[in-house]
């Protein structure tokens, strides 16, 4: 029998609608929806790649214990029991804080894992919370935070309705978007171009962005700030700035005395743009009918992140675009995770309430800095970690020091992974506790909705049932949650799964129908049948103004110069200083991170189909540098930092900036007893064998990927 499901598929941020063709229970079709109003039939190499996911032979489907002898397969009631018990040994003899636990990216891409995976955490009474969050995009929540009055207030680019698009450290045609949900970018930027307007990149590589941009210009890492300060200064100079609009004239004069203490010509120097370019890109946003300045990871992660986060909401509001059509502006989801009204309201955020043991990190929003997980497991005493959970997650290759994690993670006395794989990290597990697979579940973007450059909404039913005796990852945190309850108050545990009436559809469809498009505010016909019904999707309309009735800061006015930012400005001034004076200007090689399209962290290395083709996991070099280090093209050369060393074929093209170097995120799949058949034949090495745990955002406490020192030689 053939059937034609339509789902979105939800590998990244871009929520791409797919047609999935099924024949006697196999998919023998996955092509992009044209029906769906939001990605208007895109699809990207990825998308496909859910039928191999599903059908991956080492994937696993039922719970893993290790023995002595090896992995164990065991039934549910065993593998939650004795998870919950584990637990509970470990924080009876050490204290709540003995259980670290880190949630990997994949955990925002599915919303059972999300809703009820917070309750369990919540069980766990641990202020030892780690994510994805403080390697990639904490600067932007932060700077949400403090800015608008809440985390996921941020700012989204109308690239549909822009006429000029500036782009720092982002690769949006190879990440589909990030902060940014943007299905089929590549032609939503062309279009930019069409209707007359322009966007440029600044990148220390030519990216596959910048490469279809109308400007390009490299950037030296980690000097961001200061072309943007740069930035700032000349549209005050020039007269190209708004007077306070939700704002204080207060908070511009402190603005304006800040950028004009940074002088130009040292500002080219250090980030290697001239003085002219600057005054032509700022001039030519100013002057744009519309226009929105966007980063990403590349301004995200290096030592000044959240100032880089701050500073491209500054140039947004002085201009004038922000909340603004064509410029920065906020989704109105339909299941409202901002409005304090909402029934699936967020928290605003928190920082700094507390700080890691070790090293002082600041807490945001519950969440500690992972830059600073692996001293928090190996350094002895009072709150050191001794057990870990792991969600969807492989830090042993996504976060700084990876072989130093590895490390730490060896001696834990206990640690249980909810997780499809035995991967580099969960290979360290006592019990895998594996989930249904995207197609199994069905899914709807609570987050993502949030980025998205139009409001929108689908929801997305499984295509196929799961096979006997596997749970969702929601039934598993459900569970273990209520069997938590039960271990501490000396209940027998029950001697098969606990069931939840309470479901994630149940709690979507509530909100639904209670939000701003739903049948029980009375604002439109919106609740979980009404989205059954349309399987494409509902198109919610564009972008609309909403400020001041939206901010979330107590008076309803942005704040533009936060007081924490100014706090960190000796730093800034401090390194601008250093800058400056540093005899090892060009004389030192810099690292920086990239992404490819055909990847999506490290588990999508077991995709046979995304990665045919050549070799990805290179070190991109300049030739002048090839040739200042005596480094030969596909020859191997040694990559050497404080924390590690490497070895790496050599890729030299001029798409990098001399004096940078850069290899691939998500490879080094060469560790031992890790169940991974393709990844293992195109095993690569890990960038974070190299970056540094020590190098962080010291203001946020995000990691500092971007811009590590390195030394580079021949291998022979």
């Amino acid at each position: 029998m053939q059937e034609t499901h339509y789902r979105s598929c939800n590998l990244c941020e871009a929520m791409c609608g797919l047609t999935i063709e099924v024949e006697d229970s196999r998919v023998t079709s996955i092509k992009g929806d044209k029906e769906d109003p939001f990605s208007r039939g895109h699809i990207c190499p990825k998308g496909t790649e859910l039928k191999n996911l599903y059908e991956d032979p080492d994937r696993i489907k039922r719970p893993l214990k290790r023995t002595e002898s090896g992995w164990e397969e065991i039934s549910w009631p065993q593998a939650l029991s004795e998870v919950a018990r584990g637990l509970h040994e470990v924080q009876s003899k050490h204290g709540n804080d003995a259980v670290g636990v880190y949630l990997g990216n994949p955990t925002v891409h599915n919303y059972g894992s999300m809703l009820m995976g917070q309750k369990f955490v919540n069980r766990l009474k641990t202020r030892n919370l780690f994510s994805a969050t403080s390697v990639d995009q904490l600067p932007h929540q932060l700077l949400a935070y403090w800015m608008f009055g809440h985390q996921l207030m941020i700012p989204i680019p109308d690239i549909d309705r822009t006429q000029y698009m500036l782009i720092l450290g982002g690769n949006p045609i190879a990440s589909n978007g990030s902060l940014m949900t943007v299905p089929d970018v590549r032609k939503r930027l062309n279009d930019i171009q069409k209707r007359g307007g322009k966007y440029v990149v600044i990148d220390p590589r030519k990216t596959e962005t910048a490469a279809l941009a109308d400007e390009h210009h490299f950037i030296r890492p980690g000097t961001d700030a200061y072309f943007l300060l740069g930035l700032v200064r000349i549209l005050f100079e020039e007269k190209r700035t708004q007077g306070p609009v939700h704002y204080s004239s207060e908070e511009l004069q402190k603005l304006e005395n800040l950028a004009k203490s940074y002088e130009l010509d040292a500002i080219a120097n250090i980030t290697g743009i001239s003085v002219e370019s600057m005054r032509k890109i700022a001039l030519e946003f100013a002057d744009s009918e519309s226009a929105v300045c966007y980063g990403r990871v590349g301004v995200s992660m290096q030592e000044f992140g959240a100032v880089c986060q701050w500073l491209i909401n500054v140039i947004n509001a002085i201009t004038g675009n922000m909340d603004r059509p064509g410029g920065a502006m906020f989704t109105l989801p339909a299941v409202d995770v901002v409005d304090p009204k909402s029934v699936m309201r967020t928290s605003p955020g928190s920082f700094n309430d507390y700080q890691t043991r070790v090293r002082g990190l600041p807490e945001f929003s519950g969440e500690l800095p992972v830059s600073a997980l692996a001293e928090e497991i190996l350094t002895e005493g009072p709150g050191q970690i001794r057990a870990m959970v792991t969600n969807a997650g492989n830090p042993v290759l996504s976060t700084p020091n990876g072989a130093q994690l590895d490390q730490a993670l060896e001696g834990l006395e206990f640690m249980v992974s909810v997780d499809l794989y035995l991967n580099e990290t969960t290979r360290h597990a006592h019990y895998i506790l594996p989930p249904t697979s995207a197609l199994e579940h069905d899914h709807y973007d609570l987050v993502f909705n949030v980025f998205a450059v139009r409001n929108t909404t689908r929801f997305n039913e499984p295509v196929f049932a799961p096979e006997d005796g596997m749970l969702h990852d929601w039934q598993i945190y459900a569970d273990l949650a209520k069997r938590m309850d039960f271990v501490r108050a000396g209940k027998p545990l029950p001697e098969k799964v606990i069931e939840s009436r309470l479901t994630p559809a149940s709690m979507i469809d509530y909100a639904l129908q209670a939000g701003p498009y739903g049948t029980r505010s009375g604002k439109g016909p919106l609740s979980l049948e009404h989205l059954k019904q349309n399987p494409h999707g509902v198109d919610l309309g564009p972008l609309q103004p909403c400020f001041p009735h939206r901010l979330c800061t107590e008076d309803h006015l942005l704040r533009l110069v936060p007081a924490e930012i100014l706090g960190d400005e000796d730093r800034l001034r401090s390194r601008f200083e250093q800058w400056k004076s540093d005899q090892k200007n060009g004389k030192e090689l810099l690292l920086i991170g990239r992404r490819h399209l055909r990847s999506n962290n490290s588990w999508m290395h077991n995709m046979a189909k995304l990665m045919t083709g050549k070799e990805r996991c290179t070190l991109m070099v300049h030739p002048d540098d090839a040739t200042r280090f005596g480094l030969s093209d596909a020859r191997q050369a040694v990559v050497e930092s404080r924390v590690g060393k490497i070895t790496v074929p050599v890729e030299i093209t001029a798409d990098i900036m001399t004096g940078v170097v850069s290899i691939p995120h998500g490879f080094g799949h060469t560790r031992k007893n890790v169940r991974w058949q393709v990844a293992s034949e195109h095993p690569g090495v890990s960038i974070n064998d190299l970056t540094d745990d020590q190098a962080i955002d010291a203001l946020s406490g995000n990691a500092a990927f971007s811009g590590v020192p390195v030394s580079v030689r021949p291998a022979d």
